[in-house]
C-alpha cells in the first residue's frame, strides 16, 4: 500500500515533514513499517498551495529515494498546505499520470488503498464521473476515478457527503460484480483552505492513518515520522478529520451502513 503525508498550518518548507524526519516519506518509500508492502517505489508526488488559486504539482515515476529533485524541491518550496505521496501500484501502470496527488482546478487528492477488483468494476465506476470532469482524467487508476466522481457528486457544497455517497455506490458496484475484494479508502482531499482526511474500509482492514495536532498546524500521515509516538494519534477506522481555520475535528464517517454490510 502507498504512504502519504498531508500538512496544514503556518507556511513552512516542505522538507520539514517530507524529507527531514527520521522516518520521512523517502524512508517510507523503501522501508514502510505499517504497510503490507514495505517498498513503495512506483513513483511519488508533491502537491502544494501557494499564491495561485490552483495547487502546484510535481510527479515522477522514479522511486522517491532516487530522485534528487525531491530534496531540492522540498527544501525550497514553502506552503501552508501540502501533500506528499509515495506509491505502491495495485496493478495499474507506473506512469506519471497515475502518480498521486491528483489535481483538478483548486482541488488536491491522494489515496492509499484499493477499490475492489478494479479490473471488474472500472467501467461502472468511471460512469460515475460527469462529462465535465471526465475530460480531465489523464490516468487509469481507481484513485483518480474516485476523486473525479467525488467532485462530480457535489464536493463543492459538501465534501463529506459527496465522498460518502460515492463510496456507498462503489460498494454496491463491488458487491454486484461478485468480487470479494474490499473498498479501502484512506485518503486526503483539499480545496486549498480546508484539509479532509478519511480512514474507511468495507472490511476490518482499513489502512493506517495518524494525525498530530500541534496547535498552529496539523499533520496527517500513513505512519508516524519519528520514533516518539506520544504525539501521534491514530484515526479510528470509519472516521475522518477536517482541518480548517478552527480546531481540528475528528468525526465518524457518515457512511450508509446498509451498503457497507452488503459489500462484506
Amino acid at each position: 500500500m502507498c504512504r502519504w503525508i498531508a500538512y496544514r498550518g503556518k507556511p513552512i518548507a516542505l522538507e520539514q515533514y517530507v524529507t527531514a524526519p527520521v522516518h520521512s516519506l523517502i524512508e517510507q518509500s523503501r522501508k514502510a513499517q505499517e504497510s503490507s508492502d514495505s517498498l513503495n517505489g512506483d513513483g511519488f508526488g508533491l502537491g502544494w498551495y501557494g499564491e495561485k488559486r490552483e495547487p502546484g504539482v510535481y510527479r515522477e515515476i522514479r522511486p522517491a529515494w532516487s530522485d534528487e529533485n525531491l530534496r531540492h524541491l522540498a527544501r525550497h518550496i514553502r506552503s501552508h498546505l501540502f501533500f506528499g505521496h509515495v506509491r505502491a501500484s495495485t496493478g495499474t501502470q507506473i506512469t506519471r499520470p497515475n502518480c498521486h496527488p491528483f489535481a483538478y482546478d483548486r482541488w488536491l487528492f491522494m489515496h492509499n488503498g484499493q477499490i475492489g477488483d478494479w479490473s471488474l468494476i472500472r467501467r461502472k465506476v468511471e460512469e460515475l464521473i460527469p462529462d465535465t470532469y471526465y475530460n480531465s482524467r489523464l490516468g487509469t487508476t481507481d484513485s483518480e476515478a474516485v476523486f473525479l466522481a467525488i467532485l462530480g457528486a457535489g464536493a463543492d457544497k459538501d465534501v463529506v457527503g459527496a465522498t460518502s455517497r460515492v463510496l456507498a455506490v462503489i460498494a454496491e458496484i463491488v458487491r454486484a460484480s461478485g468480487s470479494r475484494e474490499p473498498v479501502r479508502f484512506t485518503a486526503a482531499l483539499s480545496d486549498g483552505k480546508r484539509m479532509f482526511a478519511f480512514r474507511f474500509a468495507t472490511d476490518d482492514t482499513a489502512t493506517s492513518l495518524y494525525y498530530w495536532d500541534a496547535g498552529d498546524h496539523v499533520v496527517v500521515v500513513s505512519e508516524p515520522l519519528d520514533q516518539d509516538r506520544s504525539h501521534w494519534k491514530p484515526v479510528p477506522p470509519g472516521h475522518y478529520i477536517i482541518a480548517g481555520d478552527g480546531p481540528v475535528s475528528l468525526k465518524p464517517f457518515p457512511y450508509d451502513a446498509r451498503l457497507a454490510a452488503a459489500a462484506e
